[in-house]
């Protein structure tokens, strides 16, 4: 079993690249879209990987605006996040931002280590609620690291798993890549790691967080979404709805077909993307 190195709480800025780390990071972060600034990010990444080893990177993440300690060695999103911000996300975010309001409720539903509730609440301002659920402890030590380096962002982080039912749950995670972690088997080779954790449904955590409506979500479960939405969608009224889902794509994981189901309610598909299918109900 890999053993994962601990998360460091030392003061931001301890990680802050310097020399040929910071010119490599910078290369690759203004590499460009086109398909070669691509592939030439892809590949100066691939020896910033190395250099690193398992150490964390303190950086800005501009394209959140959001001041952020990375461990990229064991979680893709975070990796994403300091090499190549430019390309995680840009259509999931840009969805998002259209639709930001000072008042906007939003709920982060596997948020991993804080990104999308950055972008919005360093966005929305201190009046907004967004929540951010993060079950993976390893994660959620990171995403309250990250929530502490900008006060600005007014967001509050539960360390719970979203199902279909309270109780108790297995996670199952792939120790090369964290951001894989699953009330589903996660098969990998060499082996996974699993944990025991509590879990809440999504109406008895909304309700209980005192939501009177739900603007946007984003629910990101790695193929446990299904669990988490069809029994919400059974046994609320339409007015609690999410008004904006931004959900994972993962049908071959799927017990219920999520977005005939979806879009049998009323709701729009906007966006279909590598990773998420962007849903929209412009009813009542």
């Amino acid at each position: 079993m890999r053993v994962l190195p601990a998360n460091d709480s030392s003061p931001f800025g301890e990680y802050r690249p310097h020399g040929a780390l910071r010119r490599l990071i910078q290369f690759t972060q203004n590499a460009g879209l086109h398909w070669l600034g691509q592939r030439a990010a892809l590949m100066a990444r691939g020896v910033g990987l190395r250099r690193l080893r398992a150490r964390p990177v303190d950086v800005t993440v501009e394209t959140l605006r959001a001041r952020m300690r990375l461990y990229p060695f064991n979680n893709a999103c975070e990796k994403r996040l300091l090499f190549t911000p430019h390309l995680s996300d840009r259509e999931e975010r840009r969805f998002l931002a259209e639709r930001i309001t000072p008042e906007m409720t939003f709920l982060d539903i596997g948020a991993g280590v804080g990104a999308t509730s950055l972008f919005v609440a360093l966005r929305a301002g201190p009046r907004a609620r967004v929540l951010a659920v993060e079950p993976q402890p390893v994660l959620f030590e990171r995403l309250l690291y990250n929530l502490r380096q900008n006060p600005a962002a007014t967001i509050k982080a539960l360390g719970c798993a979203v199902a279909d039912a309270e109780g108790a749950v297995t996670l199952f995670s792939n120790p090369f890549d964290l951001g894989e972690t699953s009330m589903r088997i996660v098969n990998v080779e060499g082996g996974g790691t699993s944990v025991a954790a509590s879990a809440k449904s999504l109406a008895t955590l909304a309700h209980e967080e005192g939501f009177e409506r739900i603007d946007a979500m984003k629910l990101d479960v790695e193929g446990a979404e299904d669990l988490v939405l069809e029994p919400f969608l059974a046994s609320e009224p339409e007015s609690f709805w999410p008004r904006a889902l931004i959900l994972a794509y993962s049908p071959g994981k799927w017990d219920v077909d999520l977005c005939a189901l979806l879009e049998s309610l009323g709701y729009v598909r906007v966006l279909r993307t590598r990773v998420y299918v962007i849903y929209e109900r412009l009813g009542p």
